[in-house]
């Protein structure tokens, strides 16, 4: 285990636990899982209601064990018709399952019934199903269970901080030891790190991390509680963390191929032509960055089956894709706007592809992407205000840079989302605005920080920053319950995802731009270096490669020069500016 990582995960005063599932298969060889489970115990009692006792207990660290002394116990009491309830903050957003340890309460060996209430904030695990959206989609987490008496139980996974248990049983005791998270990660080390003379904008860097690492669980998922799916493009900026963090880690091919392998064509993955666009994208960046031929020759029948179907889309240099015509949620009723987005996913796409195809030996794929993309930059449609659509006319060289970054300077953060807002910040690099850019992520990750977020949102608004109360807090009166109140499109209310991996994209900004690593030749064999420290005094850190670590550090001289240290491997070349 990394030390960065260690720094993550001591908050939690984790036991030595560990386990990974194995079994044989028919051919012999072992399928061994992929992820470690971690005990994880309450930091906090937030709240408790009803006849409860030495509740504090619950937050000391245990063996797992009932045992027959009986001491030490949470007791938990209903009578004269009133309930007994507590609520758990566990610290951080976590991923995993809650086990309980029960002891020995009078009546005898009855199983006692509780109900279990999940929440990623305070104001979830205190609703009911269908309150304010909350639901057991994609994971359970409002439900019944017994437990045992003189023994453990254990829940489902999802995804939470905070935990919900009420005494259901009428005139019943139940007694606890312990309550804890089995917590469900790969133990994987943080190779890529950043620290600066900003701590808001550090803290933002391992908020990003964080957030897709508890998302990489069997398969790269986009969120843990909602959405436990691989969405491919979303996996896009997930993956560019990804790059920046933990390097090379199996999960990426893994997901990039089960979206291969559950969309025949002529389907669009997910159901989005945008999505099977960014699968193209995907594979040209983990090219790049893992250089894996015989990886990307597996992908070839697919690829040039794919570039035909995006080219038969195009008529007269314009796109007119079927399917899910779809950016991102904020822009998704704009209609204008969507088809501006779609017209540069289809160059941006076909231009990776082209790429791809010359690696492969594919003229003829090569060609065709080539003639399409020199057809449809004769179009250009309206950008209709779009800050989405900035950031694509901008990435494909349909905007001038410092036309897109006027457009997407309007109102600071506001319009910014969480998924395409990675898109705006590379905009307005490819601009010079790094400073501004730093701002806007100040303002708009640092606002979910503000309001006690420990990973990134699955939207966010900065509208929503006046007189809000914070999450990890229950809600009062004459303050805004941001779950309970926002959110839009399919994350209404407490539906919405307080875990998301598309969110991510600062942190793999601040890599690329601030401390300026950037790759420029397939399989991480060059990079370029050229900081970009804004008002910061300094900035430090590292980026994996797959021969081992690049390091720098960058500061300025009393004269604003900045100076560099690089460390780089034997094997890779830097391009210094």
């Amino acid at each position: 285990m990394s030390c960065r990582f260690f720094l993550l995960i001591s908050f939690f005063a984790l036991s030595s636990y560990s386990l990974f599932a194995q079994r044989k298969l028919s051919d012999g060889k072992e399928l061994i899982s992929p992820l470690t489970r971690e005990y994880v115990y309450p930091v906090r009692v937030v709240w408790s209601d009803g006849d409860v006792q030495h509740v504090d207990r619950l937050l000391q660290q245990g063996n797992g064990q009932a045992n027959l002394t009986n001491e030490g116990m949470v007791r938990m009491r209903n009578t004269a018709g009133k309930t007994s309830s507590l609520l758990l903050d566990f610290g951080k957003e976590l991923h995993g399952a809650v086990e309980f340890v029960t002891g020995m309460w009078a009546g005898g060996n009855v199983p006692r019934n509780i109900r279990v209430r999940f929440g990623e904030s305070v104001s979830e695990a205190m609703s009911t199903l269908a309150e304010h959206g909350a639901t057991n989609d994609h994971a359970i987490r409002d439900f019944t269970m017994q437990l045992p008496w003189l023994g453990k139980n254990q829940t489902g996974e999802s995804g939470f901080r905070f935990v919900r248990i009420d005494l259901l049983d009428a005139e019943a005791e139940l007694q606890l030891r312990e309550v804890r998270t089995i917590f469900t990660y790969r133990d994987i080390p943080y190779l890529g790190s950043f620290n600066s003379s900003d701590e808001r904008l550090n803290e933002i860097w391992e908020v990003g991390a964080y957030t897709v690492h508890l998302n990489m669980q069997a398969y790269l998922w986009d969120g843990i509680k909602r959405d436990r799916l691989v969405w491919v493009g979303d996996l896009h900026p997930e993956v560019a963390t990804i790059n920046a963090v933990f390097g090379f880690n199996e999960v990426v091919p893994k997901s990039l191929d089960l979206a291969r392998d559950a969309t025949p064509l002529p389907g669009w993955m997910c159901g989005i032509s945008t999505y099977s666009m960014w699968w193209i994208v995907l594979q040209h960046d983990w090219y790049m960055h893992h250089g894996d031929r015989d990886y990307l020759n597996e992908q070839h029948s697919y690829l040039r089956a794919l570039v035909n179907q995006i080219v038969g889309k195009v008529k007269h240099g314009k796109e007119a894709m079927d399917g899910n015509r779809f950016l991102d949620w904020p822009s998704s009723e704009d209609s204008i706007a969507v088809h501006a987005g779609l017209q540069a996913m289809t160059i941006y796409s076909l231009e990776k592809a082209a790429l791809l195809s010359a690696v492969l030996g594919d003229k003829e794929t090569q060609k065709r992407c080539e003639q399409t993309v020199k057809e449809m930059r004769n179009y250009v449609p309206a950008h209709h205000d779009s800050k989405q659509v900035a950031a694509l006319f901008a990435e494909t060289n349909i905007m001038d840079p410092d036309a897109a970054y006027e457009l997407l300077a309007k109102g600071g953060a506001k319009h910014f989302s969480t998924f395409y807002g990675y898109y705006m910040l590379q905009a307005m690099a490819k601009a010079g605005r790094y400073e501004e850019a730093m701002e806007i992520i100040r303002v708009y990750w640092g606002g979910m920080l503000d309001l006690g977020a420990t990973s990134f949102w699955e939207d966010f608004n900065i509208d929503w920053l006046p007189n809000a109360g914070r999450i990890d807090e229950l809600p009062s009166a004459g303050k805004v319950d941001v779950h309970a109140t926002f959110g839009d499109y399919c994350y209404v209310g407490h539906r919405h995802s307080f875990c998301h991996g598309w969110a991510s994209g600062p942190t793999a900004w601040l890599a690329e731009h601030v401390l300026g690593i950037k790759v420029v030749e397939a399989g991480s064999k060059v990079y370029r270096v050229k900081p970009n420290l804004g008002n910061l005094s300094f900035a430090e850190g590292s980026y994996p490669t797959p021969y081992g670590v690049i390091y720098v550090k960058h500061s300025k001289d009393k004269n604003g020069k900045t100076k560099s240290e690089i460390k780089a491997p034997a094997e890779v070349r830097i391009i210094r500016d």
